[in-house]
């Protein structure tokens, strides 16, 4: 079996449905079920005999070893994070707490775990780290994208806690031979992406005649990996990656944030129509702190080596996941309510709007 910790969130629930529908092989799916981790992700494998979903938290390190020991654990998946930058900018001890001491006693358990089992299972065991791009800090317009070489220089709370974990990860390999993996990715979108990221954001606010806030002047540039190319990379590198190396994913799609919602507003004006353009409803709010001007990933190293590249192009992958949303609405409905309508009062509310373009 599998551990996948995370799974009930974002990208973590698409790895967990993407492996059943490839693999045989049973998944443990380990989640704390914070504000961001939604059980009805995993509806669809509700009554699947080869998931199993234990609640729980990675920092509770007696839960995770008897999860390791009981189900024979073969490899770990690690998405489980904080993972929001507004979130950490407001409240950076969550992201401490989750990010870096939650990493580090899962280590610690899979240490332990590892080093008792068997010579053939010791070498098949596998901790894969899933991170991302923000560990690099921020690019200029002509700078060469980030690879495995790019000195790190976080920005924000959380891509320090991201940074911290990778730098944990590492050591943890060099120092004790635990075999590890570690993958950086760039921006993710598609289905189940909880409403606080700006294309999920962007399309429920559009559906619901809201505004549609850009911060700053909206160039701000990201890197665009549709979530299912991303569990295919995940899938690829667990199965043929080097322990001890980093791999970045990417979608080799930047775009500026307000070409990204420009093209979000004309596909709803296609397959949603209103009276007037979606396009009527973007505002601009002020800049959050620190906000890093360009993400760019450079995957040549996981095509090379692997054979793995983007099957989604922003086209394609946005247009399905618009679709998705419209197609979704009752999960959307129920997640638009709570903590996360008090979270975007929070932090849009007090931000000072700018004219509409």
């Amino acid at each position: 079996m599998i551990l996948v910790t995370g799974g009930a969130g974002f990208i973590g629930s698409n790895f967990v449905l993407d492996w059943l529908a490839q693999h045989d092989e049973p998944v443990i799916n380990l989640d704390k079920l914070t504000y961001a981790g939604n059980l009805s992700n995993l509806e669809s494998i509700q009554q699947d005999g080869r998931h199993t979903f234990v609640h729980g938290d990675i920092g509770d390190r007696s839960l995770v070893s008897s999860l390791l020991e009981k189900h024979k654990i073969r490899a770990i998946v690690h998405f489980a994070a904080e993972s929001h930058v507004d979130r950490s900018i407001l409240g950076p001890g969550e992201f401490i707490t989750t990010n870096v001491n939650g990493t580090f006693s899962l280590l610690e358990a899979a240490r332990a775990y590892w080093s008792a089992l068997p010579d053939k299972e010791k070498a098949d065991f596998r901790f894969l780290h899933v991170s991302t791009d923000e560990v690099y800090g921020s690019l200029g317009p002509n700078d060469a994208p980030f690879s495995e070489t790019t000195p790190y220089a976080p920005n924000s709370p959380y891509s320090a806690s991201k940074a911290a974990a990778d730098h944990l990860v590492r050591a943890y390999h060099h120092t004790y031979g635990l075999p590890t993996l570690t993958t950086n990715c760039s921006n993710n979108y598609g289905p189940y992406h909880f409403p606080e990221k700006l294309i999920p954001l962007m399309i429920a606010n559009a559906l619901g005649g809201k505004p549609l806030p850009i911060y700053g002047d909206g160039q701000n540039v990201r890197d665009w990996l549709y979530v299912g190319d991303h569990c295919a990379a995940i899938r690829r590198v667990l199965e043929s990656g080097t322990t001890g190396e980093t791999y970045n994913i990417g979608g080799w799609n930047e775009k500026t944030n307000l070409e990204v919602v420009h093209t979000l507003c004309d596909i709803l004006d296609q397959l949603a129509p209103k009276t007037g353009s979606y396009r009527d409803q973007i505002t601009y709010v002020k800049d959050r702190p620190g906000h890093d001007r360009r993400y760019a990933i450079d995957a040549r190293k996981v095509e090379r080596e692997l054979g793995w590249k983007p099957a989604e192009t922003f086209d394609t992958g946005i247009r399905k996941t618009v679709q998705w949303y419209l197609d979704h609405q009752e999960w959307v409905r129920g997640v638009l309510s709570g903590d996360y309508l008090k979270w975007v009062e929070k932090n849009y509310g007090q931000r000072e709007q700018g004219v509409a373009a």
